[in-house]
């Protein structure tokens, strides 16, 4: 006896339809689960059977059960498999119409008592689904709300013995209520009030969220470098649906989706540790998965202290920043992962933190500020818009009542972006007169010239101009990396 069920691999972020064949045949008992399948999913039988058992269900005794994942040469990963695996066994031993599973995608850990539990990547099991002709997915009741983001109708159940009763017609499908659209937890809510003083570097970071800009923020320790860093996603506008769906599904895949929540409509804020590797910053593995590059995708990537980070780990990231996607290559095969983000950079001038403050001395000795700097390379250095030296707070600024709110700055930025979208400002003589004295005098690269001219744009922009003038370049110029840095 032979019954199918459909399901979905993942490669990177992009599923792969798989067909779940399970055949029953007379001999020795046992139970095989082939077609290129990591041991995750090899030990679903144990599950698979003691949850069928759990559920009141028939196992098939004096049976040889082979199980193939098709097709056989796509790697399969996970326990999202154990639930298409027991549809697939059920449909053969006829505890449930195999029919009945021909226009239902299925995708669930099945515990041992016959539960199911959710598991990540399911938003995007559910758009394989979709695009495969299926009109339903059979999964966890936890996972509903993000099935349902893709247009397929989820058919959420929380126990094996209510998915095989509604697959014989017993009962009809669950409903369920979507959650309302949610942050992800960890988001940063901190407010721009709270800093005080730092004048010239809020206005860079107004600059760097109207603009989607990359950021640099220079001093000593203590000059609130981190805490500026860190306002920058309450100032980025709201995702759009479009931006909110590739969001989701990167969190869903990478597991970092709450259960029960529905949508991520905030733009995500991810600060990674500097003793992070290569792969984990920008995506990769044996098996590749999303990494910080990507789970910052439409928001803000924080490298704080960014010389303590291997120089190898910050290199990787000067691909991604110009093409907004990070390509894995593997023997087996490739897979993308979008990742547009704002990069924010933080770090001393030099290694003892003395530097730039007035009331200490620098102890660092040339080949040690050298060293240093030399962790950074031009190339990396040259792709921040804006570079800001902060220096240390006075008294009086510190004790000064809260400054303007998050909110207020949202709403400048976010109409500042709308201006971008439909009318880009164009540069008047004068300003092209100044950019190209600039390039002349100054040490921008071709990659330098293009920065400045869109950030230059993006100050117009939060000034309503029609176009870009003059003074908007000079800010703009002032904004660019100091000469030691980028002479490193």
């Amino acid at each position: 006896m032979l019954a199918r069920a459909t399901t979905h691999a993942l490669v990177g972020l992009e599923p792969r339809r798989v067909e779940v064949e399970a055949h029953l045949q007379p001999g020795i008992p046992g139970f095989a689960i082939v077609g290129l399948v990591d041991r995750a999913c090899q030990e679903a039988k144990h599950r698979v059977r003691s949850g069928v058992v759990s559920a009141a269900l028939e196992w098939p005794v004096n049976r040889r059960i082979t199980v193939n994942l098709a097709p056989a040469a796509l790697r399969k990963e996970g326990s999202g498999f154990d639930l298409p695996i027991t549809l697939a066994v059920l449909g053969a031993t006829r505890q449930v119409p195999p029919e009945r599973l021909a226009d239902h995608a299925a995708l669930g850990e099945l515990a041992l008592d016959g539960r199911i539990r959710p598991v990540a990547g399911t938003l995007a099991v559910a758009e394989g689904a979709r695009r495969a002709g299926l009109t339903r997915l059979v999964c966890a009741a936890e996972s509903s709300p993000e099935a349902a983001l893709a247009g397929i109708e989820p058919i959420g159940f929380r126990h094996l013995h209510d998915v095989v009763r509604y697959f014989r017609g017993q009962i009809e499908p669950p409903g369920f209520e979507p959650i309302p659209d949610a942050t992800l937890v960890g988001g940063s809510t901190a407010d721009l009030a709270e800093v005080r003083g730092q004048e010239r570097a809020r206005r860079a970071l107004e600059i760097t969220a109207a603009g989607a800009h990359n950021l640099l923020l220079l001093g000593p320790p203590g000059t609130g470098k981190t805490m500026l860093a860190r306002r920058l996603p309450g100032i980025l506008p709201s995702l759009t649906r479009e931006q909110a769906l590739e969001v989701t599904r990167i969190h869903s895949v990478a597991g970092l989706l709450p259960p029960g929540r529905a949508l991520v409509s905030e733009p995500p804020f991810r600060a990674p540790h500097h003793g992070a590797s290569a792969p984990a910053i920008v995506g990769g593995g044996s098996s590749p998965r999303p990494g910080e590059a990507s789970l910052a995708h439409r928001g803000v990537l924080l490298m704080d202290e960014l010389p303590e980070f291997p120089r190898s780990v910050l290199e990787s990231l000067r691909q991604p920043l110009e093409d907004g996607v990070v390509a894995v290559a593997r023997v087996g095969g490739h897979a993308l992962f979008p990742a547009r983000f704002q990069l924010v950079g933080t770090m001393n001038m030099c290694p003892c933190g003395a530097r730039g403050d007035p009331a200490l001395e620098c102890a660092c000795t040339p080949q040690r500020l050298q060293a240093y700097r030399e962790k950074l390379s031009r190339a990396l250095l040259d792709r921040f818009d804006l570079a800001v030296a902060m220096p240390r707070p006075r008294a009086l600024e510190l004790a000064a009542p809260p400054g303007e709110q998050s909110a207020a700055v949202r709403e400048r930025v976010a109409a500042a972006r709308d201006r971008l979208g439909s009318a880009v400002p164009r540069r008047t003589d004068a300003a092209s007169e100044l950019l190209s004295n600039a390039v002349d005098r100054l040490p921008l690269s071709g990659r330098g010239r293009a920065r400045v001219a869109r950030v230059a744009r993006t100050i117009a922009a939060l000034a309503g101009a029609e176009a870009v003038e003059p003074d908007h370049l000079a800010e703009a110029l002032s904004y660019r990396m100091p000469a030691e840095l980028s002479a490193a």
